[in-house]
């Protein structure tokens, strides 16, 4: 009798055995075959719920063009000093480096020379001169000016330098230009510019041909667009 009971215990272990973990390797065995590879959006976290879509980028301005007037004082050697007016369209190549053109008017008087001579040098005792040029500019230093203690604005300092054409009492002289100026910008569109340049052509008025030099100092409003 004692001999059954163990044998009667090993039977019951093992019927308990077969009727716990038989189903439950049934269903794993199951779920395997039905889905025998992982989910793909098993390894993303967070599965977006919406579309990509294409985003358009802005076209911003280059603001490579500058266009402005400008207005000073032109000193024409031998015939004095006067009012000077223009116009200036400037394109600039890169950061630092600018072409501009120009085209200036002013006048002239021999009203000295009619106290010696009589009939002076001109037909009329003002002449007009008026001017053209292109020239090439480069931002030597890059500055900002403070107006005030709260706001500061970006400036450069420029030499300049170019040739052109000047139209003096129906003469027409090849004309060598040099300079510098200062540039305060405004605003992203507006700058203001000062101006200092020499203005380099032959007269043979006096009966001798001789090279002048011809001051002008200017102060403009420039439009970058």
């Amino acid at each position: 009798m004692f001999h059954t009971i163990p044998m009667i215990t090993k039977s019951l272990v093992a019927a308990m055995r077969a009727a716990v973990f038989v189903p439950l390797l049934a269903a794993a065995g199951g779920a395997l075959a039905a889905d025998p590879v992982a989910p793909s959006n098993a390894d993303q976290p967070v599965v977006p719920q919406l579309d990509r879509r294409e985003v358009a980028l802005p076209q911003y301005p280059s603001n490579d063009f500058e266009l402005g007037l400008f207005a000073g004082t032109y000193a024409t050697q031998n015939f004095g000093a006067h009012a000077v007016y223009g116009l200036r369209l400037g394109y600039a190549v890169t950061e630092d480096i600018f072409v501009e053109g120009v085209y200036g008017k002013t006048k002239v008087s021999d009203e000295a020379f009619r106290q010696i001579l009589p009939s002076g040098v001109f037909e009329q005792p003002t002449a007009s001169l008026s001017y053209y040029n292109l020239s090439v500019g480069y931002n030597v230093l890059p500055a900002e000016i403070f107006i005030g203690s709260k706001h500061a604005k970006p400036a450069a300092l420029y030499l300049i330098g170019g040739v052109g054409s000047t139209k003096f009492v129906n003469q027409t002289r090849q004309t060598f230009n040099f300079g510098a100026g200062f540039r305060v910008y405004m605003s992203d569109w507006a700058a203001l510019q000062l101006d200092a340049r020499d203005h380099i052509f032959t007269l043979d008025l006096l009966g001798k041909q001789q090279s002048t030099h011809n001051l002008e100092f200017t102060a403009g409003l420039t439009v970058i667009f």
